[in-house]
């Protein structure tokens, strides 16, 4: 298939995973959460004004979205797919698909859905559709930003009939963000990479708007001009919540995630999705690394709870479980 060409380039790109397992710039935009329309990113705190119960707080938990909250990475891929294949996208005549494996990789290399695509044309060639440019392949920037802009507009359609059909919560997701919502000292926030109409169908259906509402900071991957791996957005949730970073916990699944995370020196927790390769994560710098087939933990598998992780008095996290 067309996307294993490009599986050796994105491991040279990322040579602590080669196994197929495995400043400042906000854009003023607003989030709808909870189904309200919230502040522009500058004023990420959305919370502060609608229901939170922080008070000066100890320390912070800020949740990645896709993966940690959802295991939505497969989803995403048949996404897509839909969309590579609702505009009949071909290089060289080879229908556009990416494999389990492939998008495997993909997702922890590269962070965003454009960004992702772009990644892709740039290392197997731009594709043909019918349905643009009189199924010429696009030559000019503009008309590879119009194709990409087109696929994710398609692509989120799609994600969004799937997420409202299969989406649920990881194991101990909502446990605890539910236990560090209910304490003032702990700040919860929600820092995602995803575009905002896919993100606010996730945490929407998933988290709801209750706790939504409850919530110090919520950030999508629209309201930064850097998608992770670069640590903008996690800087950006820090400076909202005026805490030092290293106490400022980040639960993520993938190394883009992480790598966002260590490069705001924040420590992170890695919740993995069953397709990632868990070993490179520890190399990588993450705090703690659950077991993928538990994440969290509910009922008697708890793992980590907000007791063991911000123990009372402590000066910083905990990370035995």
């Amino acid at each position: 298939r067309v996307e294993m060409q490009c599986v050796a380039s994105i491991a040279s790109a990322n040579p602590q995973r080669v196994h197929p397992r495995g400043g400042s710039g906000v854009r003023a935009r607003s989030l709808v959460v909870g189904g309200r329309r919230g502040p522009s990113a500058p004023n990420a705190t959305l919370a502060s004004a609608a229901g939170s119960n922080t008070a000066d707080p100890r320390f912070a938990l800020l949740f990645d979205c896709d993966g940690v909250i959802v295991e939505t990475e497969e989803l995403h891929r048949l996404a897509y797919n839909a969309s590579f294949q609702h505009y009949g996208l071909t290089i060289d005549g080879t229908q556009v698909d990416w494999s389990v494996q492939y998008y495997d990789i993909l997702a922890n290399t590269v962070g965003g859905g454009k960004p992702k695509m772009k990644f892709y044309f740039g290392e197997n060639g731009w594709p043909a559709t019918a349905r643009l440019f009189n199924g010429a392949v696009p030559a000019s920037d503009a008309d590879k930003d119009e194709l990409v802009d087109a696929l994710q507009d398609k692509k989120t359609e799609f994600y969004k009939e799937i997420v409202a059909n299969t989406a649920t919560a990881r194991p101990g997701v909502l446990r605890l963000m539910d236990e560090a919502i209910a304490d003032p000292s702990i700040a919860v926030g929600i820092c995602s990479a995803a575009t905002k109409a896919g993100f606010e169908k996730v945490v929407n259906s998933v988290v709801g708007p209750e706790r939504l509402a409850k919530m110090d900071v919520i950030m999508a991957g629209d309201d930064v001009i850097r998608k992770k791996p670069d640590p903008l957005i996690y800087n950006l949730a820090r400076e909202k919540l005026g805490l030092p970073a290293s106490r400022c916990v980040v639960v993520e699944d993938s190394l883009v995630g992480l790598r966002a995370a260590v490069g705001a020196d924040m420590p992170c927790i890695i919740t993995p999705c069953p397709s990632s390769d868990v070993p490179d994560f520890m190399r990588e710098g993450a705090r703690a690394v659950m077991d993928d087939r538990v994440g969290l933990g509910d009922g008697p598998t708890t793992v980590v709870t907000l007791a063991k992780l911000f123990p009372p008095g402590a000066e910083s996290p905990n990370f035995t479980f």
